[in-house]
């Protein structure tokens, strides 16, 4: 199956800790509010420095979109800029700090031990090769992936790739891959 998730479609829900604003791309099972998902990728605006929501049991996969991103994890500081990310425990505790303006970045939070997840930035003209599990692309720019033209933030979810077996770009992806374990 392939699906287009596009940007506009994305509806602002409130943190889980209550101090920004998410909006969710994709969500396993479909409906899973934030306590119970088995996987879940999002996208969320910093705009002021404060603490990240603790998910018990979650590992985090943080990839800063836009901006300069100070995030402090269980004490150890993390300069991040566009481009840049880190994989966490969602159960420690976590502070961002934005530098310069608000931050856009990219969630990927897997239930430990039960899934696992890779975020890969694609450089323009990649070739892309199938993953045993679901696959995510967010363009990063105007783009096209499989003849369609995205806009930037838009994504598509591949759980069946084309009968080529691979997918060629125009433009910055980067590519989530969610695998059971």
């Amino acid at each position: 199956m392939i699906r287009f998730l596009p940007a506009s479609a994305r509806v602002p829900q409130s943190w889980k800790n209550g101090g920004g604003v998410t909006r969710e791309i994709t969500v396993s099972p479909p409906g899973a509010s934030m306590t119970d998902f088995d996987w879940r990728i999002s996208m969320a605006t910093v705009d002021a420095a404060g603490p990240f929501s603790a998910f018990a049991g979650i590992d985090r996969h943080l990839t800063v979109l836009e901006g300069h991103l100070h995030l402090t994890v269980d004490d150890y500081a993390h300069p991040l800029q566009a481009g840049q990310g880190l994989t966490f425990a969602g159960d420690v505790p976590a502070q961002g700090e934005p530098r310069g303006g608000p931050v856009t970045d990219l969630n990927v939070m897997t239930r430990r031990g039960r899934f696992m997840a890779t975020v890969t930035i694609v450089a323009p003209q990649a070739r892309l090769t199938p993953f045993a599990g679901a696959t995510v692309l967010l363009a990063c720019a105007t783009t096209v992936v499989c003849s369609h033209k995205f806009n930037i933030y838009d994504a598509l979810w591949l759980d069946d790739w084309p009968t080529d077996g691979a997918v060629n770009g125009a433009g910055e992806l980067i590519r989530i891959d969610i695998l059971s374990v």
